[in-house]
């Protein structure tokens, strides 16, 4: 059954790796020695970014919870990339001066990401709250075995046997 969180999170994913894609373009273009951290930034996390929807993409189709671990560990890094990312834009806008018309939309494209991105880190690790959002994590019969499968029932309980 489809949930709330996946039914938000999977356009989330596609919009954040079409963005992630423009940050790559517009930041590889280069700029003047002022921009230098920017760029480098913006570069890091449009790569990390796109590498994280990769797991994303995995993780919306498999829907379960041994994929939320990549998933959400590679968009968590993704974030706080963009987030310092966001920071130097932040900072290139407030000190100002000419930048020229690409780096104006670089500052745009990775202002936006980065509420994005956040966003669906909140989306997909909205299962703690409630299964109603994504996985329940309070399942405690996954990956538990079956009956008959503890340890020491199977004869392992009287040591070594050597033939």
């Amino acid at each position: 059954m489809a949930t709330v969180g996946r039914n938000v999170a999977a356009p989330l994913l596609f919009l954040n790796l079409v963005m992630y894609f423009i940050v790559l373009g517009f930041a590889s273009m280069g700029g003047n020695g002022a921009t230098g951290f920017f760029l480098t930034f913006s570069i890091l996390a449009a790569v990390v970014g796109i590498v994280s929807k990769f797991a994303g993409a995995h993780h919306i189709g498999s829907w379960r919870s041994d994929s939320l671990a990549a998933a959400g560990s590679s968009a968590l890094i993704a974030w706080a990339l963009t987030a310092l990312a966001f920071g130097f834009a932040c900072n290139h806008i407030n000190i100002g001066g000419w930048g020229g018309w690409r780096l104006k939309i670089l500052e745009a494209f990775i202002i936006i990401p980065a509420f994005t991105q956040l966003l669906y880190v909140l989306l997909i690790h909205a299962g703690v709250y409630s299964s109603r959002y994504g996985l329940g994590y309070r399942d405690t019969d996954y990956g538990m075995g079956g009956p008959g499968d503890e340890l020491g029932t199977k004869g392992f309980d009287k040591g070594p046997q050597f033939n």
